[in-house]
């Protein structure tokens, strides 16, 4: 059925209600409520491990660790002193030296990392060294796969063979059967928990990649969930981004482009429901703290670069000039997430911050600029001692009660007190400090004890929003959706494991909705 041209007028009526009953007003924001956006425009796969489903040779994605063993002399291959010199076959056990990170190029093509950096080489002769610093085709390995056992063989067609003085050498020139154990080496994977951006796009291969990552973005986070989440008295979303966002939708190999547009959507559905968006910059070049968060290659931290950071500098003036500063659903800009307090330098980050918030107070007066804590043993304070910025600034701290051997152990009641007695503390300490507010950017209702009863889930909630809720800008829950149920916003929300108040259901705006509704019904009757 049609409506006639008042009905239209009432339904246009009724929606400038609810984007009016959820608007952005200076009170609304005298606090935040945010809901992270995590796992959609950065990809983590313990969020989505389906993502990953289709990949084949998963289990040797770029960032593996792995350990080669000679079938034949039952020695592992080691580069000793991390690297630097000729690879021998000589350990009976495997430690640091004896483990290599792969950097994967095909499903079936590998270059192997040493523990100092080096590369796995057949630059030199037949011999294989661990000498070199940046990988091509004299550094990447064909693997012929049976199950844990390997053949490698060079691009030219040459196997790598164990000699009886313990060499690692290139000149074994015929096939080799998987009963020639001078040939064949054993695989353990000693870790493969690197599930981000790099390994996802590299995994797949451009085409496939593209596919798999168009599908999701469209999918994954949709105009119903700003609804949701508007409903429930959630204001703001915070959106992690990785920094090829900034060259789409041709970004640098391996990465796919398409995010940009994606939040761009994002900022549209804000615009209908009212809320407002932190841009938040989840992965710089080379990796902030190693993590697959971070689009890190192979865990390693190669952010604190001049070439880099000043690369990330301009990916904060292309989202504050050329896309977003103007734009009313902005709240805020975070210029970096969670750098690494052991491989990132405080006067590093100082430095990169204070000229980040320059770029976006050129462009916006407004906008929030959003300095996130070192991650590891770093005092937030040291940044409220730098002076980062002189208005409209923030500090991020991520509380969460993991990660951390002090929380293996402790039960419901324990993890409770821990938010009373150590976290409001904090955050009315921080409050009270001369500088930036207080955002806890992440937190999650979830912990380490096991067979948690719902009540139990509650109450931990419960406190995490009363302290929270105490921080002078506010708080951003991690995260919308996750396949680890109690780390999923949604999920803890319908099935009343996470109980907060909602806009919804105040007396004015029920009274507003139900005046407009009865004008509309009694003009369609």
């Amino acid at each position: 059925m049609r409506l006639p041209r008042s009905g239209l007028f009432v339904f246009g009526v009724l929606l400038s209600v609810f984007r009016l009953a959820h608007s952005s007003t200076d009170k609304d924001f005298a606090k935040v409520r945010a809901v992270n956006l995590g796992g959609w425009l950065v990809v983590e796969g313990w969020i989505k491990p389906s993502l990953f489903d289709g990949i084949p040779n998963r289990d040797m994605l770029d960032g593996t660790q792995v350990q080669l063993k000679s079938v034949g002399l039952q020695k592992y291959l080691s580069a000793g002193d991390g690297g630097g010199g000729n690879l021998t076959v000589d350990r009976d056990a495997a430690s640091s030296w004896e483990t290599f990170k792969l950097w994967r190029i095909s499903m079936n093509e590998f270059q192997f990392r040493c523990f100092n950096g080096q590369f796995l080489t057949a630059s030199d002769g037949d011999v294989i060294s661990a000498t070199a610093d940046s990988p091509g085709d004299s550094e990447t390995f064909y693997i012929e796969r049976n199950n844990t056992l390997l053949h490698i063989k060079l691009l030219n067609g040459s196997y790598l063979q164990v000699t009886d003085n313990n060499q690692l050498t290139s000149n074994y020139t015929s096939q080799p059967g998987w009963d020639d154990d001078m040939a064949t080496f054993e695989m353990t994977i000693v870790a493969n928990n690197l599930h981000g951006d790099y390994q996802l796009a590299n995994g797949y291969g451009p085409e496939q990649a593209k596919s798999v990552l168009t599908e999701h973005r469209k999918n994954f986070v949709s105009g119903s969930d700003f609804l949701f989440m508007a409903q429930k008295g959630i204001n703001a979303v915070r959106i992690p981004v990785g920094w090829w966002i900034a060259y789409d939708p041709d970004p640098p190999a391996p990465f796919i482009g398409g995010s940009l547009n994606a939040l761009d959507r994002a900022f549209y559905w804000a615009q209908i429901y009212g809320l407002k968006c932190i841009i938040d910059l989840h992965a710089a070049p080379g990796s902030q703290n190693g993590m697959e968060h971070s689009a890190s290659r192979d865990g390693s931290v190669d952010w604190p670069s001049e070439a880099n950071i000043q690369k990330t500098l301009d990916v904060i003036n292309f989202l504050a000039q050329s896309r977003y500063a103007d734009n009313p659903y902005l709240l805020g800009i975070e210029l970096l997430n969670e750098p690494s307090a052991a491989a990132v330098p405080l006067d590093t980050l100082v430095s990169y911050y204070k000229t980040g918030y320059q770029i976006v107070r050129s462009y916006s007066d407004t906008a929030y600029v959003i300095f996130c804590q070192r991650i590891g043993n770093a005092d937030p304070m040291e940044l409220y001692q730098a002076y980062l910025g002189a208005t409209n600034t923030v500090v991020d701290l991520h509380y969460y009660n993991l990660f951390d051997p002090y929380f293996e152990n402790l039960n419901a009641t324990e993890n409770i007190q821990f938010i009373y007695k150590n976290r409001l503390p904090q955050v009315q300490s921080l409050n009270h400090a001369n500088g930036p507010l207080v955002f806890i950017g992440e937190w999650v209702n979830e912990w380490n004890v096991t067979n948690a009863s719902q009540v139990q889930y509650q109450l931990f909630g419960n406190a995490q929003l009363e302290v929270y809720g105490e921080a002078s800008f506010g708080w951003s829950y991690w995260t919308l959706k996750c396949n680890s149920v109690h780390w999923d916003y949604e999920w803890n929300i319908k099935n009343r494991y996470l109980i907060g108040g909602s806009l919804l259901i105040s007396p004015s705006y029920m009274l507003l909705v139900a005046g407009c509704l009865m004008y509309l019904f009694s003009i369609l009757t």
